[in-house]
């Protein structure tokens, strides 16, 4: 199932359980945890990407190591809420994982990266750190933003 509305992936959900925040880019795809709570969403790494049978072998990977329950991918919009290019290739990559038998919930990405960038240049991490980390930062505040939500309902 994959949905845009907090509550229908939420009424999918166990009570709690491991979330997994994605990032999806055209070169890479930035990963986030949450606990299974839903306090708190973590960094976790960055997939390079290859062919989307590796890509989602990584993240089959990760989804079984840290038994992860529900995906919520970052959806990019633009500014006024319609449908990019980029939109409609993030779409296709969330129909694409459908194999891992896991809830996705498509979540507003508007501002995530420009939020991450500017919070890491204040606290004064360096560019090449920043280009580093950028993609599972942006990922974990997309992760933050829907648990958030999921946790208000």
């Amino acid at each position: 199932m994959i949905t845009t509305a907090a509550p229908d992936f939420a009424a999918t959900l166990p009570n709690g359980g491991r979330l997994m925040g994605l990032d999806v880019g055209t070169k890479t795809i930035g990963v986030a945890v949450c606990d299974a709570g839903w306090s708190f969403a973590t960094p976790d790494k960055t997939i390079i990407r290859k062919k989307f049978t590796a890509d989602l072998a990584t993240i089959r990977a990760f989804v079984t190591t840290q038994s992860v329950v529900g995906l919520v991918v970052g959806l990019p919009l633009n500014m006024d809420g319609s449908d990019s290019p980029r939109t409609q290739s993030t779409r296709a990559f969330a129909r694409n994982l459908l194999p891992l038998a896991l809830p996705i919930l498509l979540w507003d990405e508007r501002w995530s990266t420009a939020a991450v960038e500017r919070a890491m240049i204040a606290a004064d991490v360096s560019r090449a750190k920043r280009a580093e980390r950028v993609d599972s930062a942006a990922a974990a505040f997309i992760l933050q933003g829907a648990i958030d939500a999921l946790t208000r309902a």
